[in-house]
């Protein structure tokens, strides 16, 4: 009864790969700055020393977004919220492409990042559109799109800025953003729930809500772990391609795009959520990980069979990553419609933490111990999260 929409009406194809694309262009923004930091330092003045702040910034604004504006979309309409959070992303865009100061450029990363959250606005939206028996399948479409956006990115700016200079990644970004937030504003159905709550005790029972769900907990756990080891290879292969196996900017960004093939995985893995098959698709997402780690050893030569080892475990690190993404959320959207856009937040926040940590930590571990180190600490993430997988005792 939180709205519009019949259970018995299935959502249209068409809403659906909109969604996907929504999704995947809007979370892309908090990505494009990664291999760019090089040239918007130079161009920011921006001390060497402090260039990973635009990184951090943007994640910093990301995980605010998530625990104080996705909230929101269990109180206030959903197209209305969308769209007011992607005028943010579109006025960030176009500061952060046209200022030369670094504090500003800053700035507009974390606005950036702050308004990205719209993507996870729509994804528990996509999930209140969908029938019981369809949600699984629906929300594995719509994460693929996403999935597709975290992939995509940064090749793309690598790309774009080799063409036109990493302004136009930031200038194209804002103008298809701003197309996109006019399609969503006449083509989305309006949500409108009903409020239960201020936005005060909204905010508090955050909190609450981890502590009570014990399905909540597990599964940010198991995500964050996940998302904790993509990070840390994503963050460290690029320098490990370039120093052991002699690749180009342009070399590195085509590895980073066999990656995408990984994003399969997630309609897929709907599919069988929904048939039942959450808890052995679980265990089997967190044994791939494991498993991507060990075949980056099988060969430690910088020979061409080596390199496919690397892209093989890129592609199947990937497919566990969002794999695993959409059997969790297909669980803690079964928690409940009323509060499906606070356990959305507080889940996304969690293994978004997750994620900057194991990039802190991949960093730090490549620096002192080269890419053997860098992959132990992979590893052990998934690790930590098959032990806590075999105290489960239900999906």
């Amino acid at each position: 009864m939180n709205n519009v929409q019949s259970k018995t009406t299935q959502i249209p194809n068409w809403i659906t790969a909109l969604l996907a694309i929504a999704c995947g262009v809007i979370v892309a923004n908090l990505y494009y700055a990664q291999p760019l930091v090089g040239p918007i330092s130079t161009d920011t003045h921006l001390p060497l020393a402090s260039a990973g702040l635009i990184v951090t910034l943007t994640q910093i604004g990301y995980v605010v977004g998530l625990l104080f504006i996705v909230p929101l979309s269990d109180l206030i309409e959903n197209r209305r919220l969308v769209v007011s959070t992607l005028v943010v992303v579109i006025c960030a865009l176009v500061a952060a492409a046209f200022t030369h100061n670094a504090l500003f450029f800053l700035i507009a990363a974390m606005f950036i990042g702050l308004g990205s959250v719209a993507a996870q606005i729509l994804v528990p939206y996509a999930a209140h559109l969908a029938t019981e028996e369809r949600r699984g399948q629906v929300v594995g479409n719509v994460m693929s799109g996403l999935l597709l956006g975290i992939m995509l990115a940064r090749p793309i700016a690598s790309f774009v800025t080799d063409l036109w200079g990493w302004q136009a990644v930031f200038i194209l970004s804002a103008a298809i953003t701003a197309i996109l937030a006019v399609l969503l504003a006449f083509a989305l159905p309006e949500r409108k729930p009903l409020p239960t709550m201020n936005y005060g005790n909204l905010i508090s029972s955050l909190w609450s809500l981890f502590k009570t769900k014990a399905v909540l907990r597990r599964r940010a756990f198991y995500q964050a772990c996940l998302f904790g080891a993509f990070s840390l290879f994503w963050t460290v292969i690029p320098l490990w391609l370039a120093s052991h196996f002699l690749l180009s900017q342009q070399g590195i960004a085509l590895f980073a795009l066999a990656g995408v093939a990984g994003a399969i995985a997630a309609p897929i893995a709907g599919r069988l959520a929904d048939k039942g098959w959450t808890k052995q698709l679980t265990g089997l997402a967190i044994v791939i990980a494991i498993l991507s780690f060990f075949l980056t050893h099988i060969f430690e030569d910088s020979s061409a069979i080596a390199l496919a080892m690397l892209v093989i475990a890129a592609i199947t690190l990937d497919m566990a990553v969002s794999g695993n993404l959409v059997l969790s959320q297909r669980a803690i959207y079964s928690l409940g419609s009323e509060i499906r856009g606070r356990v959305n937040g507080v889940f996304m926040a969690v293994f978004f933490i997750g994620g900057a940590i194991g990039s802190a930590l991949g960093g730090w571990a490549y620096a002192y111990g080269g890419w053997m180190l860098a992959s132990i600490l992979g590893l052990s993430m998934p690790a930590g999260a098959l032990l806590y997988y075999f105290t489960e005792k239900n999906n």
